[in-house]
């Protein structure tokens, strides 16, 4: 860190003081969202820089590789999510972070003030997923530097209150690197197994490599997004193994995709037991719904029919009209 640098502190707008309390308290069901959030966004960064190295001459620290890595302390009580994606200069942290310039923040408290949660909109038009942090953190620090080579280091500083700081910081990669300092009762994630565990079920199929402590989480590839002729059978077997934790072979699949009214992609399964038949308990919905490989919903009732609750595997659909966060379906009939 420059020995220079001196922190400057921010006061947050009065619109993000409200979002942050609403994404605390009341957005989000469960708190283990946070971790899929913080993934999707570093996501984003490495597809935005992606594109940027296809147009830009002069990238920085242009070497590395477009990965995402967490790291888990158990003893500091830590959580770190690390990208080497776009990367934010100052000026992009106080307009992404602290102000409704470019966060979708103003969006998002305008769809809530006219309709509550029942009519809030599409959750691509929000970019609220950052906030979600301060839900398990007590305090979130952000480590940057923009693809700009002219840019400096920038740390961002906050506990979710009033304020914000920054300062330049030197020694930074690429990217954003996130380190949650997590509260005394949500210490569970900073433990391997526990952040290990999410990451299987959210973002598996997250297009970048995932690495936890240094090994790599998702290994399976999204094959309801490839084009049939280009899987093997195997791929398709080991993914039916995968997704529906079954150790039988699928008895028929079904590989798809539809343009209109939505855009969907969808692989499906029968297994060549029924379970029910076999005197196990009734089965639950078990074709997962995900939305541009993120998983939305593990079992969701409304997907299918409730005759065809023996089925396995997903179904993507990339505008899909959820609730602002991402936790349920709306507009059944357009479901339907």
């Amino acid at each position: 860190m420059s020995e220079t640098a001196t922190p400057q502190k921010f006061e947050f707008q009065a619109e993000i003081k409200q979002l942050l309390d609403i994404v605390i308290h009341s957005l989000y069901t469960e708190k283990e969202i946070f971790v899929r959030e913080l993934v999707s966004n570093a996501s984003d960064a490495l597809e935005k820089l992606r594109h940027l190295q296809l147009t830009e001459k002069e990238v920085f620290d242009d070497r590395l590789e477009l990965e995402i890595n967490l790291t888990t302390d158990d003893k500091a009580k830590t959580l770190t999510i690390q990208d080497f994606g776009v990367g934010m200069t100052r000026a992009e942290l106080v307009e992404n972070l602290g102000t409704i310039a470019h966060s979708g923040s103003k969006a998002f408290l305008k769809a809530l003030g006219e309709g509550g949660t029942k009519n809030a909109g599409l959750i691509g038009q929000f970019g609220v997923g950052f906030y979600s942090a301060f839900m398990a953190a007590k305090s979130v620090k952000v480590y940057t530097h923009s693809w700009r080579s002219a840019e400096p280091g920038q740390l961002w500083e906050s506990d979710g209150g009033g304020s914000y700081a920054i300062e330049e910081s030197e020694g930074q990669r690429r990217g954003c690197k996130l380190v949650l300092e997590l509260k005394d009762e949500c210490d569970e994630f900073s433990q391997e197994s526990r952040v290990k565990e999410i990451l299987e079920r959210y973002s598996a199929f997250v297009s970048f490599p995932i690495n936890l402590n240094g090994k790599r989480i998702n290994t399976i590839q999204a094959l309801w997004l490839r084009g049939k002729s280009e899987i093997k059978e195997e791929e398709y077997t080991e993914f039916y193994k995968f997704q529906a934790h079954a150790y039988d072979e699928p008895r028929l699949r079904l590989h798809f995709s539809a343009d209109a009214p939505l855009a969907i992609n969808a692989l499906l399964f029968v297994p060549k037991e029924n379970t029910e038949k076999l005197g196990f308990s009734r089965s639950e919905p078990a074709v997962s719904l995900y939305c541009r490989k993120v998983l939305i919903d593990a079992k969701p009732k409304d997907l299918l029919p409730e005759w065809l609750r023996f089925l396995k595997g997903v179904v993507d659909c990339e505008d899909l009209p959820l609730n602002i966060s991402r936790e349920t379906m709306q507009d059944k009939a357009l479901i339907e």
